[in-house]
């Protein structure tokens, strides 16, 4: 399987089965649409007729053959050979992450939120430093002979319950010799309460921090807003800036959320770069279609658009000293990671889980509250196997349409919670969210090209 398009003056064709890109010129980029394999001695006649008016036959020939070279090499028209590790990717795991809902609270009350503005579908809570302790003995536990452990600190928002976030860390900390775990901490904050201590805690303690604003003044205004009405931007932006800079612009990102309302978003993800943030991600809202702020179908070509102005922008900012990262452009063409993670994703339900304040155990955070979904308790040890198998063998091949696209190698078949949310069933993938995955990727694979033609 192959996948070719043209973006920004390359001609780029990717070998879906091995991950090879190849930026081609445009003749062997046209006669790939009448080769479906180079298999022959010579061009086949179709494809010099279908050309000849335009280009010479010797270059055609000699086009073709440089296919032949490349399928013979095994970079080009490659076989799948991943469906021999279906089974190895389809094994339950020992649990290696859990995401500790540690505030079912909110001092925000943004438009778009899917936790209902923290309180997820339930009351308002903070979990206790009881519940966190039996959460990190539930991982500890579940995780069997895995060495390293993530915990990632969410709400609501964590700092409204930072005390107990501090005596889970010391906690787990207290174990890690013992039972011969490392853990690594993150927190997701929207910054309301941040400080010069909470900054300092998290500086020595989280390994990654997710600083959660829109962009814009106006832009993270219109959504999200204070408890009063207010906008927060300007009582986080200058904390963000604090503590990005105090990380030395590594292991953290601004994380944001583009609405129909803001699909120039580009300016967003360039308005935090302006202000010296190098790690950011803007990403799509996931909300009720209905919503007038939902992104459709009718969209998607501004969208594509968009990513496009952005890759151009970071590409003329790389040449000017100034680069800095979007999460979704960041790509591997090494074929990393490792073949399992390709094929089942982010592993939530089997290797990842989440924790409510009252210690309920569920696949990941955009389950929580849906009770057919509750996998059992961090209280009583326990978890439902059979959900546990049935999010295991969800893969690439069981995921509908996955094992036919271009695509899949690279985004792992999708988020579950967002098939789920769309299509009631974690199998089915969210078609509006695949298309603009794949316009992502086509971006970062011509960044990618383009540095790379910089360096001959």
């Amino acid at each position: 399987m192959i996948h070719k398009y043209f973006l920004n003056g390359y001609y780029i064709v990717l070998d879906v089965n091995s991950g090879a890109v190849h930026s081609v010129d445009e003749l062997t980029y046209r006669l790939l649409d009448h080769v479906e394999s180079p298999t022959g001695e010579t061009c086949p006649d179709g494809a010099l007729a279908a050309l000849g008016g335009e280009f010479a036959a010797a270059d055609i020939e000699e086009a073709y053959q440089e296919l032949r070279e490349l399928k013979n090499e095994g970079t080009l028209f490659t076989e799948d050979d991943y469906r021999a590790f279906i089974d190895r990717a389809s094994t339950v795991a020992p649990v290696k992450a859990l995401c500790l809902h540690i505030a079912h609270d909110c001092n925000l009350r943004c438009g778009y939120c899917f936790a209902g503005t923290g309180e997820i579908g339930g009351k308002r809570s903070l979990m206790s430093l009881e519940v966190g302790k039996k959460a990190i003995d539930y991982v500890v536990e579940k995780s069997e002979n895995r060495r390293n452990i993530e915990i990632d600190f969410f709400g609501g928002e964590p700092l409204m319950n930072f005390e107990v976030v501090k005596g889970i860390v010391k906690y787990a900390r207290s174990l890690e010799k013992e039972k011969g775990k490392r853990f690594r901490f993150t927190v997701t904050t929207n910054g309301v309460l941040l400080d010069d201590d909470k900054m300092d805690f998290i500086n020595k303690e989280m390994s990654n921090v997710v600083l959660s604003i829109d962009g814009r003044k106006e832009v993270n205004d219109r959504m999200r807003r204070t408890v009063a009405g207010g906008g927060s931007y300007d009582i986080i932006m200058p904390k963000f800036k604090k503590l990005a800079d105090s990380r030395n612009q590594t292991d953290y990102y601004v994380r944001g959320t583009f609405t129909k309302y803001n699909l120039d978003f580009s300016k967003d993800v360039l308005h935090l770069a302006d202000l010296g943030f190098e790690q950011t991600s803007v990403e799509p809202v996931v909300t009720d279609p209905k919503d007038d702020y939902a992104i459709s179908p009718d969209d998607l070509p501004a969208v594509f658009k968009e990513y496009e102005r952005l890759a151009l922008a970071m590409i003329e900012r790389r040449e000017q000293g100034r680069r800095f990262n979007f999460f979704h452009f960041m790509i591997d063409l090494t074929q990393g990671p490792c073949v399992i993670k390709r094929l089942r994703g982010c592993g939530s339900g089997n290797e990842y889980l989440a924790v409510t304040p009252d210690g309920d155990v569920y696949p990941c955070h955009q389950f929580v509250g849906h009770e057919e979904y509750r996998m059992g308790s961090v209280l009583d040890g326990s978890i439902d196997m059979e959900i546990k198998k049935r999010f295991a063998s969800s893969n690439l091949y069981t995921r509908k349409g996955c094992a036919d696209c271009w695509a899949k190698f690279y985004c792992s078949g999708g988020c579950c919670a967002n098939s789920y949310k769309y299509a009631g069933d974690i199998d089915t993938p969210y078609a509006l969210a695949c298309e603009m995955e794949k316009k992502r990727i086509e971006c970062a694979v011509m960044m990618k090209v383009d540095e790379l033609s910089g360096e001959k």
